[in-house]
C-alpha cells in the first residue's frame, strides 16, 4: 500500500502531531527559570536569549521527531493508548519524520554555534552532548530510553541542562541558584514522563521497550510520580530561605490535585492522558511562578 502524499492543511497537521507541541512546558519551564536567575543578577542579552531558545526548541522538537521515527520503526507505536503518532499512524513515512527531525536539529545546532560564537566556544560541546542524548533516547541499535533510564535523562536535560545554560550564556557561569532550581523543574519533567510510561505499560512490555514503569510495576510509577511531585514543590520551597518569593510556586499546588489524584487512583490506559495533560499545565504554571520568584 503506497502512502499518498497529504495536503499542505494535512502536512501541518502531521507536523504538529510529530513536534508534540502539548508537551512544550517541559521545555518552557527551565528556560523560563534559568532566564529568570540571568535577570536577578542584572543581565539578560535578548540575542543571545533567542539563540538560547532556539537551540533548546530545536533539539527538543526534533528529538520528538526522532522518537516517533524510532518507535515508529520497531512498531512500539502500533497499538498505542496515547495520542496519535504519525509514523506508527501511517500519516507520513518514516523518512518524511525523519527529515523533519534532521531539519530541527541542523537549526539547533546552528544557534549553538552562534553561542559559541559569541559565549564560549565549549558550548560546542553542550551543543553535541544535546544532540547525543535526544537520538540515542529512542534511536540507534541501543537506545537508552528502552533501559529504563528515561527519567534520569529527563531530569538531567530539562532540569539541570536547560536551566543552567541560559544562565551560564547570559552570566559567564553557573551561580547555585540555577543548580538549585534545576531541581524541582527536573522532577516535574520527571513526572511527566512516568505518566506517559505508566500509560504505555503494556505496549510498551509488548515491544520490548523497558522503561521504569515496565521494570518496576504500575505501582512503583504511581509511587514515584507522587514523590517527584512533592519533591518538587518541597525543593522549590527550600529556595526560600534564600529568596522569600519562591514562595510563590505554592500557587502551583491546585494544578497538582487532580493529576495526583488521577494517577493514585489507579486510572491506566487512556483514562491516563488527562493526568499527562493536567500535568504540562501544573508544570507550565509553576515554572512561571518560579521564575516570576526567582527574578524578583
Amino acid at each position: 500500500m503506497t502512502l499518498q502524499q497529504p495536503s499542505v492543511r494535512g502536512a501541518v497537521h502531521n507536523w504538529v502531531i510529530g513536534a508534540r507541541l502539548k508537551t512544550l512546558p517541559v521545555s518552557y519551564a527551565p528556560l523560563a527559570v534559568g532566564l529568570a536567575i540571568a535577570h536577578a543578577y542584572g543581565s539578560v542579552d535578548a540575542w543571545r536569549a533567542v539563540l538560547t531558545v532556539v537551540l533548546v526548541l530545536g533539539f527538543v522538537l526534533g528529538t520528538n521527531f526522532f522518537n516517533d521515527y524510532s518507535d515508529g520503526i520497531r512498531g512500539v507505536d502500533d497499538h498505542r493508548a496515547g495520542p496519535t503518532r504519525v509514523v506508527g499512524s501511517g500519516r507520513a513515512t518514516p523518512r518524511q519524520v525523519f527529515r523533519h527531525g534532521a531539519v530541527l536539529y541542523g537549526i539547533g545546532a546552528l544557534a549553538g554555534l552562534g553561542l559559541a560564537v559569541l559565549v564560549s566556544w565549549w558550548l560546542l560541546a553542550v551543543t553535541a552532548l544535546i544532540a547525543l542524548g535526544g537520538w540515542f533516547y529512542t534511536g540507534g541499535s541501543r537506545p537508552y530510553g528502552y533501559r529504563g533510564l528515561g527519567e534520569i535523562s529527563i531530569f538531567f536535560y530539562h532540569g539541570v541542562v536547560f536551566v543552567c545554560v541560559p544562565a551560564y550564556v547570559q552570566l559567564g557561569r553557573v551561580p547555585w541558584e540555577a543548580l538549585a532550581g534545576a531541581v524541582p523543574v527536573g522532577l516535574l519533567a520527571c513526572a511527566l514522563l512516568t505518566t506517559n510510561n505508566l500509560r504505555d505499560i503494556p505496549t510498551d512490555a509488548a515491544a520490548g521497550k523497558i522503561t521504569l514503569a515496565v521494570r518496576r510495576g504500575a505501582g512503583w510509577a504511581r509511587r514515584f510520580y507522587v514523590f517527584c511531585v512533592v519533591g518538587a514543590f518541597a525543593a522549590a520551597l527550600l529556595v526560600a530561605f534564600a529568596h522569600p518569593w519562591a514562595l510563590l510556586v505554592l500557587g502551583a499546588v491546585p494544578f497538582a490535585v487532580f493529576p495526583v489524584r488521577r494517577v493514585v487512583s489507579g486510572a491506566g490506559g487512556r483514562d491516563l492522558i488527562p493526568a499527562l495533560e493536567h500535568t504540562c499545565l501544573m508544570l507550565l504554571v509553576f515554572g512561571t511562578l518560579q521564575a516570576i520568584g526567582m527574578a524578583l
